[in-house]
């Protein structure tokens, strides 16, 4: 076994998700991950915590949605089996990412919405998203497989405090800010942060990580922005998105390719116009687009604004953020471009006020 897979669940269970004695873990895996899985079940036996793995597939994920089709029911026995647990780490890896494409956006919005108690159930547990290297990952990213595996590895085994530390200016100079603007072509927008929690993505629920996000004023939102890179959804590429907000909500949107399907998912509900998140990228690590959000949110010198679902911890106190059965985060490449707080540049140009 490749030693870095072991630092990888290392990791997940000390820092990621601090697993200690006794507790029950879930770990929703494709099959493709099983080295992972072992390495994790041998991390948590050291800990005398309770594994319980769950086989994940998105070819199984669609030959269902497209014989149940629309209206599903919230899945009331996974919830229970969540709410028994107290931690959640899921492992992607499918072998086939394009196997989802032929599922209508109804369908998926529909799902989503079903999942959303679920969603919301997992804010509340120790959760880590994270990822095993695969052929078909590396494909769609265009590189070798072993070049994808030192890019994958590179990007996770860091020192976390380290970044926790670096990114914790950030935050705090956020957390002091009421007003963001994001400068940039074809973008002038503005949004109000104040009284908002900004919180400190450092590899604890996503690994990697590397990014300081925060949610909105879900009525706040003015202006124009412009998204260079594309929004992957059900394997599919939204390219040049485009979106005009108008007291909060997006009042006109257009996209080069699959315009249909944005207009699917800016339509799932009534916050699926608004923003839920802007989120700051700061991992250096990640020097590429790799059509995996998971990875591209993360890039060093790069916003992402997500529509919908408000991540509750990143809304203040007495505050409400914007709810939504989708969140689905657009990533702009910001070096050519400025983020302003109250009016003074944090990033301009690809580089922090702190560099």
């Amino acid at each position: 076994m490749d030693d870095r897979i072991v630092e990888h669940a290392k990791i997940l269970v000390d820092w990621s998700t601090e697993i200690k004695e006794g507790d029950k873990v879930i770990i929703r895996a494709h099959p493709s991950a099983m080295d992972l899985v072992h390495a994790l079940y041998k991390e948590i036996g050291a800990k005398k915590a309770t594994p319980l793995t769950l086989m994940s597939t998105n070819e199984l994920s669609r030959t269902y949605m497209l014989e149940h089709g629309e209206d599903f029911d919230t899945p009331e026995h996974l919830l229970a089996l969540v709410k028994e647990s107290d931690v959640f780490i899921s492992i992607r890896g499918d072998d086939n990412l394009s196997s989802m494409a032929d599922v209508p956006g109804d369908i998926v919005s529909s799902h989503a919405r079903a999942n959303q108690p679920l969603m919301k159930l997992l804010m509340d547990k120790r959760v880590s998203l994270t990822q095993f290297p695969t052929a078909s990952q590396a494909q769609f990213a265009g590189m070798s497989l072993e070049g994808y595996k030192d890019f994958v590895w590179n990007a996770i085994l860091r020192d976390w405090q380290e970044v926790h530390d670096q990114q914790e200016m950030l935050r705090e100079r956020l957390s002091k800010t009421d007003e963001v603007c994001i400068e940039g072509k074809d973008t002038e927008l503005y949004l109000s942060v104040k009284g908002m929690n900004p919180v400190n993505s450092d590899g604890k629920h996503n690994l990697p990580s590397g990014e300081v996000y925060v949610a909105p004023i879900p009525e706040s939102t003015e202006g124009t922005v412009y998204f260079d890179m594309p929004v992957v959804q059900s394997g599919r590429e939204i390219h040049d998105v485009r979106l005009e907000f108008e007291g909060g909500e997006v009042v006109d949107h257009s996209a080069s390719s699959h315009e249909d399907l944005l207009t699917t998912l800016l339509n799932t509900d009534d916050g699926s116009r608004r923003l839920g998140e802007l989120g700051i990228g700061t991992n250096r690590d990640i020097d590429r687009f790799t059509r995996n959000m998971l990875f591209d949110e993360k890039m060093g010198d790069t916003v992402h604004l997500a529509l919908g679902y408000a991540v509750p911890k990143s809304v203040g106190e007495s505050l409400k953020g914007n709810e939504s059965a989708i969140h689905v985060d657009i990533i702009k490449d910001m070096k050519d471009g400025r983020l302003l707080f109250d009016g003074e540049a944090v990033l301009e140009n690809g580089r922090f006020f702190w560099e």
